[in-house]
C-alpha cells in the first residue's frame, strides 16, 4: 500500500468487480489458487444477493450447478446449506433433460456466501465503486474507485451483473438505482466505452412479493419437495443435507387479470417506448404474455417462500413493470390474493453490458490482455448463467497470472462450454438464458455425471482436493466394474427369470435362452434398481453408482451415437484458423462472412460455422484454404 497526496494505492494480483454470483465464484476461484485477490462491491451486504428468483437450479440450470461443483465451485455448496424445498424437474422425461431445482433461504444464502469470502486466505473484500479501468499498452494494469484510489492488479474480472446506468422503472416511476434500491453504478460504463468496448442496453424484470399473511392458500394447488433429497454438491449425500421443507404453490391468471392488463397496456413503460433496453424472450413480463398470446385463457404463477425469515411471498411468472395500482389490481384478480397485500413492487430494470463477441473462449478481451468479463455484463441472464462464467474467468485470469495454460470447455464436455461458446461466437440481441435445446450432446451432458466429465479437470486446476478426487476416482472403478459385471453375468434359470418379468409385465424368456442383467436393463419396464431382487450377489454401491450404471447400460446405443458426433466435431475443432488470417483478402466468401469472420476472429473451423451469417459454403472455403495451406 503506498500513500499520496492525492490517493491510496494497493497491489493486487486479481481484482473482481463486483459481488454477485460471478464475483464470488471469480474471487474465490482465484484467491484458492493462491493469488492476492480483491473483490469490489456497491454493498458488502449485497454479497449473493437474489434480487429476483428465490432458487437455484431449474430446466438446464441444474446442469450448470452441478458442472460447477465438478469443478470445485462453490454454488452447489452454498444452496446444498442454506435451501428449503428441493425438486427433481422433469422425472417424467429421460435423464438427459432431468434437472435439480432448490428454493433457497434468501437471507441464509447471502450469509453462508458472505461467511466464505470473509474467510477465504488470500481474499479481500471492499466496498467501493469501480469507477476506470487502467490500461496500458493494450494491458489492464488495475482500477479506479470513485474515491481516486487506485488497485494495481495483473489481471481484473468484471462481474458488474445489471448495475451499470442501473434503472428501475414500473409505470411512471424510473428511479436511476441498482437491484432492490442498491445504488447503480454509473462510472465505468464511460471507461468501458473509452477504451473501444461496445456497449448496449438490455432488461430484465422481477415479479412483486405480497405478504404470506395476506394470501389464502386454500385456493391454490400446493407443491411439495421430493422425499428423496438430492444434493447439488458431490460432496454431499442426501443424508448430509436432509432437513424438513416448506411448501411452493400454483395459481393462475384468468381473463379477468388479462382485462385488467389490457386496458392498461398504454401505462406500461415496455409498450410506452420509456424502456429502451432489450429485454428475455423466454422470461417475459406477465403484460408481454398476455398481449403476445392472447388466446390463452390462463398462465400459471408459482408463488414461492422467500425464506424461513419472512413473510415475502415470491409470484414467479409475473414479473411486471406496470404501475402500483394496476399491480394490485391484477394480482387481486387471482385465486388466493384476492386480499393481496403488496410488500414490494415489481419493477423492470435496465442496464449496459457488452457484446461478447468481444471476448475470446477464456472469456478475456480480445483487444485488452489481462482483462475478462463474465456474467449479465456479457448479456447473459440468470443466477447460475452468472457463476459458471465467473468461475471460469476467474480461473483463467489465476492461471494466466501464473504463467499456466488457461482452460476452455467445449460444446462436447459441458453446458458451461455451451453458454460461453454461444456468447462469445453468436450476437445475443436479448438476454441469454441456457436451456437444454441448445445443448447438440445433451444426452451426453447429462446432470447426474457432471462429476464424471469435469471432475479430472477441476483437480488439474487445482480446485479439487486430492482426497475429493480419490473418492471420485473410487466411485468410476465401482461404475465400471459393475457395468462390467451386469453385462457378462447371465440372470439364474429361465423359469425364475420368467416369473420376475410376468410381475414387472415384460416378455417372457424363450426357454432355451440365457440373458444377461444389462439386456434385461435394457427393456423400458425393467431397471437396474428393479433387478435387485434376482440379483443375489449385487454389492453394495452408493446411489450415484447405481445411477450411472442404470443410465450407461439403459441408454448405450444411442449415448454410442452421441460420441460418435462428438468425434466428428472435435475433428472440427481441431482445424485451427490463424489468428491473423486476413478474410477480407480470402476468394469465395461471402460479403457478409468475411466481415463476421474479420470481428470475432474466430478460433477454430467449429466455431466459425457457428457464427450466425457464415454458411456451409463458406465453411468450405476455409477448409480449401487451410488445406492448401497445409500443402504450402
Amino acid at each position: 500500500m503506498k500513500h499520496s497526496d492525492r490517493h491510496i494505492e494497493y497491489t493486487y494480483d486479481v481484482a473482481v468487480v463486483g459481488a454477485g454470483h460471478a464475483g464470488i465464484e471469480a474471487c474465490l476461484a482465484a484467491a484458492r489458487l493462491g493469488l492476492k485477490t480483491i473483490v469490489f462491491t456497491v454493498s458488502v451486504d449485497s454479497i449473493g444477493l437474489m434480487p429476483c428468483n428465490p432458487n437455484i437450479g431449474g430446466t438446464s440450470k441444474g446442469h450448470l450447478v452441478c458442472e460447477l461443483d465438478a469443478l470445485g465451485g462453490e454454488m452447489g455448496k452454498c444452496i446444498d446449506r442454506t435451501f428449503i424445498q428441493s425438486k427433481l424437474l422433469n422425472r417424467s422425461k429421460g435423464p438427459a433433460v432431468h434437472s435439480l431445482r432448490a428454493q433457497a433461504d434468501k437471507q441464509a444464502y447471502i450469509g453462508e456466501m458472505r461467511r466464505t469470502l470473509e474467510n477465504t486466505p488470500c481474499l479481500d473484500i471492499r466496498q467501493a465503486e469501480v469507477t476506470e479501468l487502467m490500461v496500458e499498452d493494450g494491458s489492464v494494469t488495475g482500477v479506479r474507485t470513485a474515491s481516486g484510489a487506485v488497485y494495481h492488479a495483473k489481471r481484473v474480472v468484471l462481474c458488474t451483473g445489471v448495475y451499470l446506468n442501473a434503472r428501475c422503472i414500473y409505470g411512471e416511476v424510473s428511479e436511476y438505482t441498482g437491484p432492490n434500491g442498491l445504488r447503480a453504478a454509473n462510472g465505468l460504463t464511460a471507461s468501458l466505452i473509452a477504451n473501444g468496448i461496445p456497449v448496449r442496453r438490455f432488461k430484465t424484470g422481477t415479479p412483486a412479493r405480497v405478504d404470506r399473511r395476506s394470501i389464502d392458500f386454500s385456493e391454490m394447488e400446493e407443491q411439495k419437495g421430493d422425499e428423496l433429497i438430492r444434493p447439488f454438491s458431490f460432496s454431499n449425500e442426501p443424508e448430509d443435507i436432509e432437513r424438513e421443507q416448506v411448501s411452493c404453490w400454483l395459481t393462475y391468471t384468468n381473463q379477468e387479470t388479462h382485462g385488467i392488463i389490457r386496458d392498461n397496456i398504454d401505462r406500461s413503460p415496455l409498450f410506452s417506448g420509456d424502456i429502451k433496453g432489450t429485454g428475455p424472450r423466454y422470461c417475459p413480463s406477465i403484460e408481454d404474455k398476455v398481449m403476445k398470446f392472447p388466446d390463452k385463457e390462463r398462465h400459471q404463477i408459482f408463488v414461492e417462500p422467500e425464506g424461513l425469515y419472512t413473510n415475502e411471498m415470491y409470484l414467479s411468472g409475473m414479473s411486471s413493470s406496470l404501475p402500483e395500482d394496476v399491480q394490485e389490481a391484477m394480482i387481486r384478480t387471482m385465486p388466493g390474493f384476492h386480499h393481496a397485500h403488496i410488500v414490494r413492487n415489481a419493477y423492470a430494470i435496465e442496464y449496459d453490458c457488452i457484446d461478447a463477441t468481444v471476448l475470446k473462449p477464456t472469456l478475456e478481451f480480445k483487444e485488452i490482455s489481462g482483462l475478462y468479463a463474465a456474467g449479465q455484463i456479457n448479456g447473459s441472464s440468470g443466477y447460475e448463467e452468472a457463476a459458471v462464467q465467473g468461475f471460469m474467468a476467474g480461473v483463467n485470469a489465476a492461471l494466466s497470472a501464473l504463467g499456466r495454460e488457461e482452460v476452455v470447455i467445449d460444446r462436447s464436455q459441458g453446458y458451461i462450454g455451451v453458454l460461453i461458446d454461444d456468447l462469445v461466437t453468436k450476437e445475443s440481441l436479448e438476454p441469454y438464458r441456457m436451456m437444454t435445446s441448445r445443448a447438440e450432446y445433451r444426452l451426453l451432458l447429462r446432470q447426474d455425471n457432471a462429476d464424471l466429465r469435469l471432475r479430472k479437470i477441476g483437480h488439474d486446476i487445482g480446485l479439487v482436493s486430492d482426497e475429493e478426487y480419490e473418492r471420485f476416482l473410487q466411485k468410476c472403478s465401482q461404475i465400471e466394474s459393475e457395468i462390467g459385471r451386469m453385462r457378462t453375468t447371465i440372470a439364474g434359470s429361465n423359469e425364475h427369470i420368467n416369473d420376475f418379468l410376468r410381475r414387472h409385465g415384460s416378455s417372457e424368456l424363450p426357454d432355451s435362452k440365457g440373458v444377461s442383467f444389462a439386456e434385461l436393463i435394457k427393456r423400458p419396464e425393467l431397471s437396474y434398481e428393479l433387478l435387485s431382487e434376482i440379483d443375489p450377489d449385487r454389492p453394495s454401491l452408493s446411489w450415484r453408482v447405481r445411477e450411472q450404471v442404470n443410465i450407461e447400460i439403459k441408454y448405450e446405443g444411442y449415448i454410442r451415437r452421441q460420441r460418435q458426433q462428438v468425434e466428428q466435431f472435435r475433428k472440427m475443432e481441431g482445424k485451427k484458423l490463424p489468428a491473423d488470417m486476413d478474410y477480407k483478402s480470402l476468394k469465395g466468401l461471402r460479403l457478409e462472412a468475411q466481415q463476421k469472420l474479420d470481428r470475432i476472429r474466430p478460433e477454430n473451423i467449429g466455431q466459425a460455422s457457428r457464427i450466425s451469417g457464415v454458411s456451409p459454403a463458406d465453411i468450405s472455403v476455409l477448409l480449401i484454404y487451410l488445406e492448401q495451406k497445409r500443402h504450402g
